[in-house]
């Protein structure tokens, strides 16, 4: 292996650009679930929220006050 410098430094590269290229598809999927799970908690629903147009089937029930 040592008698080919160039094959080793290439290879040296290709292994960083490996490496580079999984980082970037790392970040770019953990980007990706924090932006959805940040835009689902936007969207849950809470209870005593209304939540459209059609009136909610339970009861309104009053909260003790603390």
């Amino acid at each position: 292996m040592l008698l080919h410098p160039d094959m080793m430094l290439d290879l040296a590269n290709a292994r960083n650009r490996e490496l580079i290229a999984e980082a970037d598809r790392g970040r770019l999927l953990r980007r990706a679930w924090w932006s959805r799970a940040r835009r689902a908690a936007k969207t849950t629903q809470v209870r005593g929220r209304p939540t459209g147009n059609l009136a909610s089937c339970e009861r309104p029930v009053a909260a003790p006050a603390r």
